[in-house]
């Protein structure tokens, strides 16, 4: 062999062992930049994550398992992923994970995906989309993507329960934070609220419960002293704070209903429910003519209920004005067919309603299923106009409703006791007549007619159902009466409707 050939092999090896000693740097380096990062993550975590993190090796020391030198980029590349890898695998179990780190966020976990090498990033992608595949049910879908991203990486499965744990961390942390932020918040608003409230104790009973029957039996095993109960231990309540004075002028404002639901939290709350100051004003506003016969008879029914206004509003009947009242009829007609061999039946179906006033005014309606209770009732007012509308005048006595001087209200005759009646009147059926209109003037209606029902409650207290007695024509210039029979009527169910007030 000649010098220049042998000085020419020595050159080509040289390069070779100083590609080698590049690829082996580069490879050292990156290896040295993902330990780091791992390094991080646990920083922080329990004793197992320390110990852990103290059995890694150093950045200068050569990972266990068998290398094979490199003699392209490419491939010295590919082995330094691999040999990384199974380092990894084998001193960074899953479970060493920290419980908490502040540097654990979406940001730092999107960090730590983005370090993996590219061919495990590829495979947990697809990872990924295998399990969102496997949660839909298509398990073909799934099984396929399963086994493309295990070809690419078999490790893929503990990097995707690496992430997962993050994240579950994460978010457990983000519940607690967030969790603590509204309690202070709330501890915060108590504080003022203390601070600008001041609450004077002045040894005297701040609210008056009065109870008769069995409720009464009841209040007497309270304890001497009852106050609000947290519904888990060692919480603030901070309904405390107020004083029930201004926690009987709160419930004052309220409708019975929502009362009564206050009043079954607890014991203390169904105390207050019973101070007299709640119901005093709901009974006054509610028992007059034509409520009761008279004023004076209040009086009476207080004594009989030995001034218990909550078990007056109770027991005493009344008719409920903050809704209507409506019933619903159904009756099968006969119908024509042109085969005698079918027989065709018809199922009809009406309402009737019932609308009271304080004034001792009463509107009634009959209509077909064309219009349903929802485009009806907001047009159940005395400005009304349609064929079936009456108006006339009620009152209670005991449990017996007496609806009198009911006048056909569809525009046809004269009303005498409607109290709004004009060209603003709503209508789904016929206007109104009025002289405005350069119309004659309606006719006065040649009969009248009467209702008596029955008021019940079911259950009780709540005064919601009336039951057809009688229904009678009277004829307005003698004033003979005829008793008119009702075919298929049902009872009166009373609905609330929250635009009428109480």
């Amino acid at each position: 062999m000649t010098p220049s050939a042998t000085t020419a092999g020595k050159t080509a090896t040289n390069e070779d062992s100083e590609e080698l000693a590049r690829f082996r740097q580069e490879w050292l380096d990156e290896l040295k930049h993902r330990r780091e990062a791992a390094s991080a993550i646990t920083a922080g975590g329990d004793s197992q994550s320390r110990d852990v993190g103290a059995s890694q090796t150093s950045a200068g020391e050569i990972p266990k398992g068998p290398l094979t030198s490199p003699t392209r980029s490419t491939f010295g590349k590919r082995a330094a992923t691999d040999a990384y890898k199974r380092h990894e695998a084998a001193n960074l179990p899953d479970d060493a994970l920290p419980a908490s780190h502040p540097a654990l966020t979406n940001a730092g976990i999107q960090v730590v995906t983005a370090n993996l090498p590219p061919s495990l990033q590829n495979a947990l992608k697809i990872y990924k989309d295998a399990v969102e595949h496997e949660q839909n049910g298509d398990l073909d879908e799934a099984l396929l993507l399963y086994r493309r991203a295990f070809r690419i990486d078999d490790q893929v499965d503990r990097a995707f329960r690496r992430e997962e744990k993050l994240k579950a961390i994460l978010q457990s942390q983000t519940a607690v934070a967030s969790s603590k932020g509204r309690t202070t918040g709330v501890d915060e608003l108590a504080g003022r609220f203390e601070k600008v409230v001041s609450v004077k104790e002045t040894g005297l009973p701040t609210t008056v419960a009065v109870a008769t029957g069995s409720l009464a039996q009841l209040i007497k095993e309270f304890p001497a002293e009852v106050q609000f109960e947290p519904l888990v231990e060692n919480e603030p309540i901070h309904l405390k704070v107020l004083p029930d004075e201004l926690l009987v002028s709160v419930l004052k404002r309220l409708d019975p209903t929502s009362i009564e639901r206050f009043g079954s939290v607890s014991r203390k709350a169904r105390l207050l429910t019973l101070d007299s100051g709640v119901w005093r004003p709901l009974v006054k506003l509610i028992y007059r003519p034509p409520q009761i016969p008279d004023d004076e008879d209040l009086i009476e029914i207080m004594e009989r209920c030995l001034y218990d206004y909550r078990r007056v509003f109770i027991e005493q009947p009344r008719i409920r004005m903050d809704g209507v009242y409506i019933a619903i009829c159904h009756y099968i007609r006969p119908g024509l067919s042109e085969n005698r061999w079918v027989n065709i039946s018809h199922l009809i179906t009406y309402h009737r309603y019932l609308r009271f006033y304080p004034n001792g005014q009463v509107l009634s309606l009959l209509v077909n299923e064309e219009h349903g209770p929802q485009q009806v009732i907001p047009m159940l007012k005395p400005t009304l106009r349609m064929k079936g509308f009456y108006i006339g005048t009620w009152k209670l006595e005991g449990t017996t409703v007496h609806l009198t001087d009911l006048i056909d209200a569809s525009g046809r005759y004269f009303i005498p006791h409607a109290t709004d009646t004009g060209p603003k009147a709503a209508s789904i059926g016929t206007s109104v007549n009025t002289h405005a209109n350069n119309m004659p003037a309606p006719e006065y209606a040649k009969y009248a007619f009467g209702m008596m029902l029955t008021l019940k409650s079911r259950p009780l207290g709540r005064w919601n159902k009336m039951e057809i007695l009688g229904y009678e024509s009277v004829k307005m210039d003698t004033g003979d009466s005829h008793p008119i029979s009702l075919k298929h009527e049902r009872p009166f169910w009373f609905s609330k409707v929250k635009s009428y007030g109480i």
